[in-house]
């Protein structure tokens, strides 16, 4: 797949996903549809490789006739689940008591936030699961409070399939169908995936900001209310 390698090269501009493209089809060129199982599990481990230009170079590969469609699907798939299983691990490892403690440690969040996100996951982790698995970084990152909420790990795994499947599915056959011009899926990709950032960025701000408010009037009650007292007891 030389050709293909230098395509993405010239059509990506020298990108950082043109350089994951090219990565991935080196693997899936040496180890067939494992390679393509291996870097979709590692963009689960490593939210920065987007899944959304690894799944089309499988299916630009099934196209060229390395393996097939049908292989590209559930190789794919199963590399998106291994790699979730993992992540659901380690939230179990960590549990909600854990993640309560360091978090009574850490500046701006409390335990009582723990204790809050794992409730609401009890309520609609089902949901965020299964669409998480179709949102670039929550994709990720959603397998972890699945595992610190305890959910039923065939459960988990049920709905992990079957998110993956289709997000799956549906970049692997854009692949497939656009052949060559697989670029035209990086550069959406890229896209979706920076107004993602851009809006986690803005949550995360106006988290910090509400925090640091709470925090400065709680502040200023305290001192009012010891100003008070102080003055009460000089009376």
């Amino acid at each position: 797949m030389t050709d293909t390698m230098l395509a993405a090269e010239t059509e990506g501009g020298g990108s950082w996903l043109s350089a994951i493209a090219d990565w991935t089809v080196s693997l899936m060129d040496t180890i067939g549809p494992v390679g393509a199982a291996i870097a979709v599990g590692m963009d689960n481990l490593f939210p920065p490789i987007p899944s959304e230009v690894v799944l089309p170079m499988a299916g630009l590969a099934a196209s060229r006739g390395s393996f097939t469609l049908a292989e590209a699907i559930l190789w794919t798939t199963f590399g998106s689940v291994f790699g979730a299983y993992i992540l659901y691990v380690l939230g179990r490892w960590l549990g909600a008591e854990r993640l309560r403690r360091i978090a009574d440690r850490m500046p701006l969040v409390t335990g009582d936030d723990v204790v809050r996100s794992v409730a609401w996951f009890e309520k609609h982790g089902s949901i965020a699961v299964f669409f998480g698995r179709m949102v670039p970084l929550f994709r990720s990152l959603i397998s972890i409070p699945a595992g610190v909420a305890r959910m039923h790990w065939w459960k988990f795994g049920l709905l992990t399939t079957a998110g993956s499947l289709i997000w799956n599915s549906i970049f692997v056959m854009a692949g497939f169908l656009l052949g060559e011009n697989w670029h035209v899926v990086e550069q959406y990709a890229e896209i979706f995936q920076t107004v993602v950032i851009v809006v986690v960025v803005v949550a995360v701000v106006w988290f910090v900001i509400a925090r640091v408010r709470s925090a400065l009037r709680s502040r200023a009650a305290d001192d009012g209310d010891a100003g008070g007292a102080e003055r009460s007891g000089t009376a």
